[in-house]
């Protein structure tokens, strides 16, 4: 039976990727190479104005504009990071690392999303500490820095926004950019409802609760990296469900140990086993099996053992 195993195999990826993956392969590398170009620029954008943005919280006495200075420096390195994660992904595979080094996105975009919490806890911290001692803001340099800030932002969110979505580096980093460009929304906020009322707590206040729209958005990023990490099944997909769904198939006696896992943002894998009907041919089976994969789940990488009839409840015990 290993010998039908190998051959099935075979018969797999020349079905699965025969006339397809040369032209997949390159629309991939092109997004990515795209993507890759809008993290440069909104890189530059973003560290320039953050520079700017410090002179002016520190000119200013604003927390908002402070906070959202350091939240713009932190996004700065996420960008980097960001950047390095493409050109490392664009690595071969080896004879050690035979997925090669997609999965340096899915920690860049961890990465992204643990600098995000750490941000919040610190622009909590700071307003509180304001709010236990309130300082003097001056309103209108703050203002005026703020709404520069909007603009650059808008700016960098909706370059990365154009960009592959699907993405999770590219999530990560236009989550750091819409957190930035929530941070100016809450300074020119602050910064007007204090000219107009005096009342410096408005800082620390909206401050906090840019922090807290940041939250969410950051939570969602580390748990998503996290599924990928620990080789969760791909959103959408039920492994008991898809076994009996192949069992179900009049081609297959039985299905089981059903495996699957994202490996990159654009490409999920899968490995089962099967056992051909009384009269079917077993080599037949892994294109039928990758084929129903493919169409139910959007897997396109799939690994099919053929099994004698009986085995798999022996391996079950």
């Amino acid at each position: 039976m290993a010998q039908s195993n190998a051959r099935s195999h075979r018969h797999l990826h020349g079905h699965g990727h025969g006339h397809s993956h040369g032209h997949a392969h390159d629309h991939v590398h092109a997004v990515t190479q795209g993507n890759e170009r809008r993290i440069g620029f909104v890189l530059v954008l973003t560290f320039g104005y953050a520079i700017i943005q410090a002179v002016g919280g520190w000119l200013s006495g604003s927390l908002a504009l402070i906070a959202d200075s350091g939240h713009m420096v932190s996004d700065a390195a996420a960008l980097l990071l960001a950047l390095v994660a493409y050109r490392l992904a664009r690595r071969p595979a080896d004879g050690t690392r035979t997925y090669g080094f997609h999965r340096v996105r899915v920690l860049a975009a961890l990465a992204n999303g643990a600098a995000l919490l750490l941000l919040v806890a610190w622009i909590t911290w700071e307003a509180i500490q304001r709010f236990q001692s309130p300082t003097v803001v001056m309103a209108l340099p703050m203002l005026v820095v703020a709404v520069v800030g909007l603009f650059v932002n808008i700016a960098g969110a909706w370059i990365l926004w154009s960009g592959n979505r699907g993405d999770s580096n590219l999530r990560g980093a236009l989550l750091h950019v819409i957190g930035d460009l929530l941070g100016s929304v809450g300074a020119i906020a602050a910064a007007v409802g204090i000219m107009l009322t005096g009342w410096s707590v408005l800082d620390p206040i909206l401050s906090v609760l840019v922090a807290l729209l940041v939250v969410r958005s950051a939570w969602r990023l580390v748990s998503d990296s996290v599924r990928v990490l620990i080789q969760a099944v791909p959103q959408g997909v039920d492994a008991r469900e898809a076994e009996r769904g192949l069992a179900a198939l009049p081609q297959i006696a039985e299905a089981g140990h059903f495996h699957a896992w994202t490996l990159t943002d654009e490409s999920s894998v899968a490995t089962v086993h099967v056992s051909p009907a009384q009269g079917v041919d077993p080599l037949s089976l892994p294109a039928l099996v990758a084929g129903w994969l493919h169409q139910r789940y959007a897997i396109d990488h799939v690994t099919v053992q053929v099994d004698p009839p009986g085995r798999l409840d022996r391996l079950h015990r």
